[in-house]
This record gives structure tokens, sequence and C-alpha cells, in this order.
């Protein structure tokens, strides 16, 4: 256990030492509020990489929100009071499938669907590459926490005159809403982290999109193609993205574990 611990310690302390250690003395003000040149690329330019930081939001938060929407009427239905355990069963077995798959196939998926409808990538087709790839993500999670709800606590409701669908809804949600809220940060997380789906489906651009018909870049397609520079300067500059995505993700979890530990304190036990 002990091995265990200090390998997975270890590994996670030896990346954020390399990418604290080569990115944080790139970071500065022009980076962070400029769109890139074409000299950034061979290592010449001045630009930044704000195209980048506003694509990953413009992906990552419209397809949150359609995969929670999607989620919780599926979290919710999935409960032995709505459906029967075998579908149940069924559900979250596929549900736990499409988790595992890589995030590369959701991508090819949405792109094979481009090409018959002739689209070309742009925001509105990673948007929803992003979406299939968050939907098993979050609903899973939020299921679990509905099922943590004590049976008692909509035998309560049930006896009080509600029916199935004012418990799911006004007591169940609220008592699970700690997992639920949790559940959906992650889902954030994974989405504005993920390279291979917008990769192939939100397409990249220097310039900040004009609608969703617009291609739009994000910040793991902009850290691929600057690493697979030959120019150091051009590699700093995707140390220094990287250093910025984990200054994203780390506030993501800490908002997680802060939102999450003060709603449980009103939680029924």
């Amino acid at each position: 256990m002990y091995i265990s611990i200090a390998i997975v310690i270890g590994s996670l302390v030896i990346i954020i030492g390399l990418v604290i250690y080569h990115g944080a003395p790139s970071i500065t003000f022009d980076i962070i509020t400029k769109t890139p040149t074409s000299a950034d690329y061979v290592g010449q330019g001045t630009g930044g990489i704000l195209n980048a930081i506003v694509g990953s939001i413009l992906l990552a938060l419209p397809a949150t929100a359609i995969a929670f929407i999607i989620g919780i009427g599926i979290a919710l239905y999935l409960q032995n009071d709505f459906s029967h355990s075998i579908f149940s069963t069924t559900v979250r077995f596929i549900l736990d499938v499409l988790w595992g798959i890589p995030s590369i196939l959701y991508g090819t998926f949405i792109f094979i669907i481009m090409i018959l409808i002739g689209m070309r990538q742009c925001l509105l087709t990673g948007i929803l590459a992003l979406t299939l790839l968050e939907i098993p993500i979050i609903t899973r999670y939020m299921d679990e926490s509905i099922k943590m709800v004590p049976m008692g606590l909509k035998e309560s409701s049930y006896s009080l005159g509600s029916t199935k669908f004012e418990t799911a809804v006004k007591i169940v949600r609220r008592q699970a809403f700690p997992g639920i809220l949790a559940g959906v940060l992650l889902g954030l997380g994974r989405g504005i982290g993920d390279a291979a789906a917008p990769l192939f489906t939100a397409g990249y651009s220097n310039n900040l999109p004009g609608s969703v018909f617009d291609g739009t870049a994000s910040m793991p397609v902009l850290i691929f193609k600057y690493f697979s520079s030959p120019y150091a300067a051009v590699r700093e500059r995707a140390y220094a993205a990287a250093f910025i995505l984990f200054i994203i993700v780390l506030f993501i979890s800490i908002i997680t574990r802060t939102l999450t530990r003060r709603y449980k304190r009103h939680l029924i036990k």
C-alpha cells in the first residue's frame, strides 16, 4: 500500500512540478489576453493563447449544461420508483461502457456525421462531441448519489401525499444535490481537458469564434500543436498553456470539494 501511494503521489508531483517549472516562467499578461499570430508558430511572435482559453470555456460549459439536463432525467428515472430493476441495470451497464469508451471515438462518430451532412468543423459540433462524452460520466455520478438517498425519506414523502415525480424533483434531488453537483463539475473538468473530441469536431482557429458555426481552438488541442513544434520557444508556450489548464482544472476541483462539503451539512442523515 505504501509503495502504491508513493507511486501515485510521486507521479503527480513530477507532472505538476514539470508543468510549473517550465510553464510558470512563460506566463505573461499578453499570453492570456492576446490571440496568436502566424509568427507564434515559429517562435518569433508576441501573441497569446486567448483563443484557446475562450474556446475551451465555450466548448465545455454548454456541453456540461446539456449533459446535465439529459443526465438528471436519466438518473432519476433509473431509480426503483420509476423503472424495473432489469431495465435500470441494463442502462447502467450501457452507461459504464460509454464511460470507458475513448474520447477519440466520440469525436470520430460526430466527424462521420459531419461528413454525411456536409458540415465543417465548428464550435457546435465540438459541443455535441463533448456532450456525448460527458453524459455517461455525469449521469452515473448522479445516479449513484441519488441511490444513496434514504428510502425512509422517500416513504415519508409518499405518506404525506406526494407523487413519485414530486418526491423525485423536490426531495430526492435536494438530498442528492452535493453528489449531483460533484458529478456536474467532474464532467466539466473532463470536458475542458479533453483533446481528441475537439480535435476532430471543433477544429482550430487563431481567432475567437463569432458564431457556433466557426471553428474554435481549445487548450488541449493548442498544447498538442505547440508541443509538436520543432522550435523551443513554441514548446515553452505549450508548457504555459498546460500550466493555465492545470490551474483551471485545479480550480474546478477545489470548487467541487468546497461546495460538496458545504451542502452536505444540510442533508438529512
